[in-house]
């Protein structure tokens, strides 16, 4: 009860900010940062369009990754014509492929670009099930699997990036706080809605993702830190916002449910907030592994914060970026569950 008060009244925390902080106000001594690239998935519209915007204001170099390219270019354009001189490449990009994600680092690294920030943003709800080129529940493959294979193929050139430059790399994965509302062996659940359209419900495919995102970045922070290297990676809730995100479910009651709950809502200046501190903001040097919400170090859910169940999915994420055999994705999945 007395957290939710503080999140209505937007109490600040120990980081000075808090669920009323814009994304403004939390890098506003971040002010020059003309050296940084940064790349953000799912710029478009919302919570990422918002990121963007602002990490342009500070001078940061963005590579805005797309599924749809035109959509991007428009962002592109909105943020130019508010900063003459920002640094936006366009590319193309579809997290739900594999393939589609393969290609975009091999272009991004003809570049020949540093890279400094990477931003896992892009999230999809998708209401009706449908199954991935690669065999993989459309959610889960979007949320999780394309940013898991993503970051693995971008690790090197940051690694080399932060040793180049003396700078610390950082990595965000925005999750949700709804990843707590999944419990039981994800592994074979995803197995399970990748065979059966039966078993899908989207509320729990979509906790399903964000808790991998949670666990990705438990796992990966701990292998960067094994490895020494100058990177850190930390998760993030962005708060109770509405975006197109729930662009599958617009509805009656869907207004409705925004209607009662419109007190907890945050603008999508407040929800960019905690993925721009977390990103760029001096506080966080050093800190890795950690889950944040409304600028402030939080806490996840007990499957969250546990380390088997992290490294498990690890190993599950690496079988299933290497699997050339889409039709068997299902047996993979429960046979390792």
């Amino acid at each position: 009860m007395l957290e939710t008060v503080k999140y209505l009244i937007g109490s600040i925390g120990p980081s000075g900010y808090g669920s009323k902080s814009t994304a403004e106000q939390v890098t506003e001594t971040c002010r020059d940062l003309q050296s940084v690239t940064a790349i953000i998935t799912g710029a478009t519209s919302g919570i990422g369009a918002e990121t963007a915007r602002v990490l342009a204001k500070r001078g940061v170099r963005l590579v805005l990754p797309a599924r749809s390219l035109k959509a991007a270019e428009e962002t592109k354009a909105r943020i130019v014509s508010e900063f003459p001189g920002s640094d936006i490449v366009v590319m193309a990009l579809d997290l739900s492929s594999l393939n589609s994600v393969r290609n975009f680092v091999s272009e991004f690294e003809s570049l020949n670009f540093p890279l400094n920030l990477l931003i896992n943003n892009a999230g999809k709800f998708a209401h009706e099930h449908a199954i991935s080129e690669d065999g993989i529940e459309m959610t889960f493959a979007t949320n999780y699997l394309g940013h898991f294979l993503l970051t693995k193929l971008l690790l090197k050139k940051m690694i080399e990036t932060a040793k180049e430059t003396g700078v610390q790399g950082r990595i965000v994965n925005v999750s949700s706080t709804i990843h707590g509302w999944f419990s039981g062996d994800m592994i074979r659940y995803l197995g399970q809605i990748s065979r059966n359209k039966c078993d899908y419900d989207a509320t729990r495919a979509y906790a399903v993702s964000k808790l991998a995102n949670v666990l990705h970045t438990k796992e990966l922070a701990h292998r960067l830190s094994q490895m020494d290297a100058n990177v850190t990676v930390n998760c993030v809730h962005p708060g109770i916002v509405r975006t197109r995100l729930t662009r599958e479910r617009e509805g009656l009651i869907t207004d409705l449910v925004f209607f009662l709950t419109s007190k907890l809502l945050k603008t999508i200046p407040q929800a960019a907030a905690t993925t721009c501190y977390v990103a760029i903001h001096p506080r966080l040097v050093n800190v890795s592994g950690k889950y944040f919400a409304d600028c402030n170090e939080s806490w996840t859910s007990k499957l969250g914060s546990n380390s088997n169940e992290a490294a498990r999915l690890w190993s599950a994420s690496e079988m299933l970026v290497s699997n050339k055999d889409h039709k068997a994705v299902s047996d993979l999945l429960l046979n390792a569950a």
